[in-house]
């Protein structure tokens, strides 16, 4: 009776094992890496099987998935999609939000926004999006003021007030915590900030609100929304497991959607 049982056990952990289905999901490191893996293994029990690729820049994520090297991603806010939908012609869809991580300013120079230089060098990324993120972020501080009109996508050549002066350095997101021993600001996102070791909540010497429009998003070709393994994908991410890794993890430095 003991073999019988055992053997039933077993294939039907093989049954469940050939039933799972695989995907391939394309994440950011940091944090976007580290809670992809916590949602593979909730999902694992559902049967899902969650393969998570790391892409060291934002651009990528979105080519593999338009090719079909991937079949979801996890790493980008709605307006840097929408502007990469724009310009690149991809027919990609959101399926469900993530988390919020505000945007930073970070200096190995001052201690104190408020004490920023005239003519100080501030890094920023050189994609539309986050570049024009770190410019609201700097005219919410009173640093400088945009041109009406320019909406979430300002680009420098936008900027109409510069009291202090301030030279911009555009540069690519991952690289701008290299930055810190040249310029004497950088503003970066949360991720590439945690995977140099930063801490957004005691490193920064400035944080975005919380309360912007850059919730961060799971996205899949057009056409496969209504795929089963997209709903288990969602289900897995907005779990109560992922939410309490994601809140002990990072301590309010990621804002969880759901």
């Amino acid at each position: 009776m003991l073999r019988l049982t055992t053997l039933t056990s077993v294939l039907a952990l093989m049954a469940a094992t050939a039933m799972a289905e695989e995907i391939k999901v394309g994440v950011s490191p940091g944090e976007h890496a580290e809670i992809m893996e916590e949602v593979a293994k909730v999902a694992a029990p559902m049967g899902l099987e969650i393969d998570v690729v790391e892409f060291s820049d934002y651009v990528i994520p979105n080519t593999a998935l338009a090719d079909g090297d991937i079949q979801a991603n996890s790493f980008q806010h709605v307006p840097y999609l929408d502007n990469q939908m724009k310009d690149r012609g991809f027919e990609l869809s959101v399926v469900g939000t993530t988390i919020t991580t505000p945007m930073g300013i970070y200096s190995d120079k001052i201690k104190d926004i408020t004490t920023l230089a005239d003519g100080a060098k501030v890094a920023i990324p050189n994609d539309p999006t986050n570049g024009g993120r770190a410019l609201l972020l700097l005219q919410d501080l009173g640093f400088v003021k945009l041109a009406d009109g320019t909406g979430l996508v300002p680009s420098p050549l936008d900027v109409v007030e510069n009291p202090k002066g301030l030279k911009f350095l555009e540069l690519d997101a991952a690289q701008l915590p290299r930055t810190l021993a040249d310029a004497d600001i950088a503003i970066i996102n949360t991720n590439y900030a945690i995977a140099a070791g930063l801490s957004p909540k005691t490193d920064s010497i400035a944080m975005e609100k919380a309360d912007s429009p850059y919730v961060n998003v799971i996205v899949v070709r057009k056409g496969d929304e209504d795929q089963p393994w997209v709903k288990t994908l969602v289900q897995a991410y907005h779990s109560d497991a992922v939410k309490k890794f994601i809140e002990n993890s990072y301590q309010g430095a990621v804002i969880t959607s759901w």
